[in-house]
């Protein structure tokens, strides 16, 4: 078992927990989208590691955003609702593998996302 430095391990905690706040929203809505922005900008300057975890998170949020307008734009021609579907299984499982990386120590970019931040 390898020991990591506090600071290593304190990042892996906040990266974690920053990924996994994109689920607050399924407690109170808006929340998801808030929170891990708040998160971000607060533990960015004292945990460097934290800020390539925030910008991966931030552009899955405008990127959910994104695809959820359209989709819903296409409900009118009933293909958006399986893709509002799709949408939501995404914006749940997501989070999760970018937690259990980010517990890892890795930085793992999600999927089907626009780079908005870099």
């Amino acid at each position: 078992m390898q020991i990591l430095p506090p600071s290593e391990l304190e990042t892996r905690q906040w990266a974690t927990f920053l990924h996994l706040s994109l689920l607050a929203g399924l407690l109170v809505p808006g929340a998801g989208f808030i929170l891990p922005i708040i998160l971000w900008q607060v533990k960015k300057e004292e945990l460097p590691g934290i800020d390539a975890h925030g910008k991966v998170v931030a552009n899955w949020i405008v990127s959910a955003l994104i695809y959820g307008a359209v989709a819903g734009g296409l409900c009118f021609v009933l293909v958006g609702f399986p893709l509002l579907g799709l949408l939501a299984l995404l914006a749940f499982v997501f989070p999760i593998i970018g937690a259990l990386k980010a517990s890892d120590g890795v930085v793992w970019a999600y999927p089907l996302v626009i780079r908005f931040f870099s």
